[in-house]
């Protein structure tokens, strides 16, 4: 039998809980081996608020779909899967990451008011999926999804549901009881994607006799779709909690919440100390998360030699063999929303790729009041369209500029050189000559691109074709 002389159960001495030991949070001090009222209070604090820092990172993708909820039922007060359209880039600002070429259609659904949900999609140039509220794709929609833009009914169930599985609907059950819509229109005539539009319905199965007409109606207020800043993250993520099913996997999650306050089946009423604790942990935690995405330490880049690196670097099911991805799931979240297997797709002709930068050639953060340059090959590898979209770093969404443009496509009158290769300028005045290659930069604000290829080709894929990285230019201006 081992005794307490058996110095291999013991503590190690380089570190005896006795005296003054300066650490991270900082100095503890220990008294016959217990810690001072002061260092107690000092550990019980850390605790909670390290606790409710990696609670933010765990909870932006469903904080990010409930902040969303609340502007569709709350402010614009429409009903629920009703699909509300944003086309131009003012109706799209208020979505993190959205693409400023095509226009969406999106909702969200409460599936315990409508019970099981009808997507029903014609045949047509459309992209879209059902997300469940963690961000994890139902499935895909129309030319990625299981229809290949044939058309299709879908019909979304709430977990756990087991009412009918009709005929003539590609019936997917949802592992959460709210879920995301999203369609994009694909066709480059407005009149093709207007007219295709109209056919899409959304209704509860219910209703399914006398379905409600959609009337796709735009935005009637500014909204976010995204994790809010101080403590409104908490309240929505209180709320959302309140009205999802808890999985296994975010058991002691919902613990360390409950340390402050924040408990499925009790309303928030936190203490002061506890919102003190939330307050700096919602600006700490998202001070985390900026540096947790521009790191991106799981992904390597794209093209060797490039800062160019791929912005999903998520498995769309947030799922590895021993371990659910936080960091990953994270580091897309906090910067952009909706995930699918289209977005990660391997196959030419099929999906979308993003790629993202947000540094110059020299490692140097892309900065607003400074001007640069970045050169396009010529044969971008996209068989629909490709697109480079510039955002805001702070908010996220698409730059908001006094030129009134936030990206260049294919889609657009750009000036092309003779080999049919393209050059485009950034910064906070036009360069001579070159105004339509030319996107607005704001001073005293970072930015960042995604560049984006909608059903991207071979020479993605093998690598054939590469972009260089935005180089810092001296050019002639407009004065």
């Amino acid at each position: 039998m081992k005794t307490n002389n058996d110095r291999f159960y013991l503590p190690q001495p380089n570190q005896p809980f006795e005296g003054k030991v300066d650490t991270r949070i900082g100095t503890l001090e220990f008294s016959n081996q217990y810690p001072s009222r002061e260092s107690l209070e000092t550990l019980l604090d850390n605790m909670d608020f390290h606790g409710a820092t990696q609670a933010y990172l765990w909870g932006i993708p469903i904080a990010s779909n409930a902040n969303l909820q609340y502007f569709i039922d709350d402010v614009f007060g429409y009903r629920q899967g009703e699909l509300f359209k944003a086309t131009t880039v003012d109706e799209k600002r208020g979505i993190l990451t959205a693409n400023a070429t095509t226009p969406y259609i999106f909702t969200t659904v409460n599936l315990v008011e409508t019970g099981p949900f009808v997507v029903e999609l014609p045949p047509g140039a459309t992209a879209g999926l059902v997300d469940d509220f963690w961000q994890r794709p139902v499935t895909d929609l129309g030319l990625p999804g299981p229809d290949k833009g044939q058309g299709a009914k879908y019909l979304i169930t709430p977990p756990g549901d087991t009412g009918e599985k009709p005929s003539g609907y590609r019936v997917v059950e949802s592992p959460t009881t709210n879920v995301f819509v999203g369609i994009r229109l694909l066709d480059a005539d407005p009149e093709k994607a207007n007219a295709l539009q109209a056919k899409v319905r959304t209704y509860a199965y219910k209703d399914r006799a006398n379905p409600p007409q959609n009337l796709f109606p735009p935005p009637t207020d500014k909204y976010f779709w995204g994790p809010p800043r101080g403590m409104a993250y908490w309240e929505r993520l209180h709320d959302i909690l309140n009205r999802e099913v808890v999985a296994e996997r975010d058991r002691f999650f919902m613990a360390m919440l409950k340390r402050l306050g924040i408990e499925k089946g009790k309303p928030f009423d936190p203490t002061p100390r506890q919102r003190k604790i939330l307050e700096e942990a919602a600006f700490v935690g998202e001070a985390m998360a900026k540096a947790n995405d521009l790191a991106k330490r799981t992904t390597e880049p794209y093209w060797s030699g490039t800062k160019w690196k791929i912005a999903l670097g998520l498995e769309p099911s947030q799922r590895q063999e021993n371990y659910d991805e936080l960091d990953e799931r994270a580091e897309w979240f906090y910067e952009a929303v909706t995930a699918s297997d289209g977005m990660t797709t391997t196959t030419p002709g099929v999906g979308s790729v993003y790629l993202a930068s947000y540094a110059d050639k020299n490692g140097d953060w892309l900065d607003g009041a400074k001007n640069y340059t970045i050169h396009v090959p010529a044969n971008p590898p996209a068989k629909n369209f490709w697109s480079i979209a510039v955002y805001s770093w702070d908010s996220r969404t698409l730059i908001d500029n006094e030129q009134g443009r936030s990206a260049q496509s294919s889609r657009q009158d750009l000036i092309i050189n003779q080999d049919g290769s393209v050059d485009l300028y950034y910064g906070p005045t036009p360069p001579k000559g070159k105004e339509k290659n030319w996107v607005q930069t704001i001073p005293g604000q970072g930015w960042w691109v995604y560049l984006r290829f909608y059903a991207p080709t071979e020479a993605y894929f093998d690598k054939s074709w590469t972009m260089p990285d935005f180089e810092k230019a001296m050019l002639e201006r407009v004065s």
